[in-house]
């Protein structure tokens, strides 16, 4: 009994690192209590609480959701699942957050190869993401900016690379307030494109 007050007498002090240690140190030492489960929840509440905002580290994010995770898993009928879910979901958008704002700076510093890499990442590991529809409208004017900043053995690719990209995010965001600015991209792309295929089969021919 001692102990676990203990532990909670940290919590309150808001010292949520050492009461998470003490929480878990409990469910260790004393893990037939009744005290266990909560205990136990408390742990992955503590970890919650400790977690940075989204432009800091996230590795209280990553060990909260792990611990919350590990509490459902341990006790899949405690009234504290619903809790522990909204929680892991308010947890996961702080890191989809980190993501997104971390690829979009590539893109406003003009690092353009880097900023599709990482938009990319972010729609593959956050599908859901309420971010999805900017993404997707950075990642074909990345992809335009890309090309058009190229070398010329590479620009024709790019541009291939760009029609798709706005084709993709016309069909995937019909409705979007960009759809008419991914049309003009769209547009100005395959001009660019028969200006070079042109110059490219006149060389040829040339060469011929």
């Amino acid at each position: 009994d001692v102990y676990y007050y203990y532990a909670y007498c940290n919590y309150q002090l808001g010292d949520y690192m050492l009461a998470g240690y003490h929480f878990d140190n409990f469910v260790r030492t004393f893990p037939r209590s009744s005290r266990a489960e909560d205990a136990q929840f408390m742990n992955a509440k503590c970890y919650f609480l400790d977690s940075a905002e989204p432009s800091l580290d996230q590795a209280s994010t990553k060990k909260a959701i792990d611990e919350l995770q590990l509490f459902i898993n341990k006790y899949p009928e405690s009234p504290k699942v619903d809790e522990c879910n909204d929680l892991m979901d308010r947890l996961r958008f702080k890191l989809e957050t980190k993501a997104y704002n971390g690829a979009k700076l590539y893109y406003r510093l003009g690092e353009y190869k880097a900023a599709i890499f990482a938009l990319r990442n972010t729609l593959n590991e956050f599908p859901d993401t309420k971010f999805s529809e900017e993404i997707g409208f950075m990642i074909l004017r990345s992809s335009f900016l890309l090309a058009d900043n190229s070398i010329d053995e590479k620009k024709i690719e790019r541009f291939e690379q760009t029609v798709q990209e706005c084709e993709d995010f016309i069909e995937k965001h019909p409705r979007s307030s960009d759809v008419k600015n991914a049309e003009n991209i769209k547009e100005d792309s395959k001009r660019q494109l028969e200006k070079l295929k042109n110059l490219r089969d006149g060389i040829q021919e040339h060469k011929g």
